[in-house]
């Protein structure tokens, strides 16, 4: 009894440590419609002519 306790306690382990994680999966694709409205924000905290470089989720000034 002893033999199948410790096998069921390695097989138990064995499959709680190889668990499946899923990730959802990264989207690279940018919407314009975003870009649009961080390149006015933009504009508007830094000034014309200061906006150093806008993507979709930030900017920067000069």
């Amino acid at each position: 009894m002893t033999r199948f306790a410790a096998f069921s306690l390695a097989l138990t382990a064995a499959a709680l440590l190889s668990a499946c994680v899923f990730a959802p999966p990264i989207t690279t694709q940018t919407d314009s419609a975003t870009v649009t409205k961080m390149s006015e924000q933009a504009l508007a905290t830094c000034g014309a002519g200061n906006v150093k470089e806008v993507n979709a989720k930030s900017f920067t000034c000069k």
